[in-house]
């Protein structure tokens, strides 16, 4: 392992039964995830599904079970980490054991957390947030991703979604159905926006989510009129009668700014300076090269106006 690398913690919280185990065994069977690296596995519950010894020492994963709160003593990681020397550390944690435990303990050096999942039963959220609330939402609080398995169609997620929104503004919601499909939970309701509007204003600071939402449910702005600002942008292969209309982004670093933009039919030329508010008629096309539908747009009007405040796109 090269002297700076961080030792990465992944956390894998929930109650019994909620589908933690299973989320870890498809983590260490993904190969671009585990790349062959050593991996310790803290499991803090005794759970219905084992764990398969002889499979995991194949997969270079060590097991270490921790039966009790008891046993989390504060010297424990440090402990384990003197022992294994993993490379990659996962932990299965049960709600009753809490958080307030994880931030008694001292972390070897380089051991990092990066990533704390919370796992629902949707069958049995209603219950648990009724008489274990404090339980059911202490991990909720902490977590990067909060995913709610066992979900039927005519389950209220929108609700649970702003209820979860509530308590934490940043981590990211997703629903897995009985019957293979997922999704965010988003309704028109969740948006920033009128989308009951004659025409959606999508204000400067929410175009990102107007984007990132039209890409995940596109037939949702299908007939809608939508108005924003942006600017037109040149782009090889679009055909006459045509332009790219959006904001730029900066993906990841200053040397990699994109395009956010959508493909509009219209008579606006490309300019790197003049900037439109733009309305348009959002229809849902059939994308054959990327094989899903995507919103496209029709120019309604445009009227010039000044740049927008931030230069580039951000997602809050």
């Amino acid at each position: 392992m090269p002297v700076n690398q961080i030792i990465p913690i992944y956390i894998v919280a929930g109650f019994l039964d909620s589908g933690k185990t299973t989320l870890i065994h498809n983590m260490i069977d993904d190969e671009s995830f585990s790349r062959g690296q050593k991996t310790l596995l803290v499991v803090c519950e005794d759970g219905e599904e084992e764990y398969d010894a002889e499979k995991l020492a194949k997969q270079k994963v060590t097991l270490h079970m921790v039966d009790s709160v008891e046993d989390m003593t504060p010297s424990l990681f440090v402990d384990l980490n003197k022992q294994y020397k993993p490379e990659r550390v996962i932990i299965e944690y049960n709600n009753t054991f809490t958080f307030a435990k994880l931030d008694t303990m001292q972390l070897p050096p380089k051991w990092e957390l990066v990533q704390v999942i919370d796992m629902v039963d949707a069958t049995t959220f209603d219950s648990y947030m009724n008489n274990m609330r404090q339980l059911m939402t202490d991990p909720m609080q902490n977590a990067d991703l909060i995913l709610f398995n066992r979900c039927e169609n005519d389950m209220n997620v929108s609700a649970w979604r702003r209820q979860l929104r509530a308590m934490n503004s940043t981590t990211t919601i997703l629903f897995e159905y009985n019957d293979g499909h997922s999704d965010d939970g988003v309704s028109d309701e969740d948006l920033p926006y009128d989308m009951k509007a004659d025409v959606i204003d999508i204000s400067e600071e929410n175009y990102g989510t107007f984007y990132l939402d039209a890409l995940d449910h596109p037939n949702r702005y299908d007939d809608k009129v939508v108005r924003f600002k942006g600017q037109v942008f040149a782009e090889p292969g679009v055909p006459k009668g045509f332009f790219r209309f959006g904001r730029l982004a900066m993906t990841c670093c200053a040397n990699d700014i994109t395009c956010l933009g959508f493909l509009c039919r219209g008579d606006l030329k490309p300019s790197k300076t003049q900037w439109y508010t733009l309305t348009a008629k959002a229809q849902t096309v059939y994308n054959k090269a990327q094989d899903h539908e995507v919103v496209a747009l029709m120019q309604v009007s445009a009227e010039p106006t000044e740049k927008a405040k931030d230069q580039y796109v951000t997602f809050n």
